[in-house]
């Protein structure tokens, strides 16, 4: 058994300059992630070649995808599919604090726009 405890898990570096994002759980199916989001702060668009799914654990985020935007609170649960420009926004007052589940497990670097 291995328990992660996700709020202590090791901090990685990103292209997107956000406050927080961790690296929980790695393996040749499945990665997987816990970014935070201060008020105003936002990933930047970005193309994945995998699927990513994205779980919202709390706040409210903003979530767009191709030309879709929506917002997201606390347990709600949003899948971007491969290969379409995304990115999460907080645009509210209070932090935001999602997963980010990729399926299969992301070999190479996600292409910024």
């Amino acid at each position: 058994m291995k328990i992660v405890r996700a709020l202590e898990a090791p901090e990685v570096e990103t292209p997107h300059q956000v406050s927080s994002v961790r690296a929980l759980h790695s393996t040749e199916h499945v990665q997987m992630s816990l970014i935070t989001l201060e008020p105003g702060e936002a990933l930047r668009p970005h193309i994945t070649p995998v699927d990513a799914t994205f779980y919202v654990l709390e706040g409210v985020a903003t979530v767009e995808i191709g030309d879709e935007r929506e917002e997201a609170e606390a347990h709600c649960l949003i899948h971007s599919p491969a290969k379409i420009a995304h990115r999460v926004l907080n645009q509210g007052q209070e932090r935001v604090r999602f997963l980010v589940i990729k399926t299969p497990r992301q070999t190479d670097a996600s292409r910024i726009l």
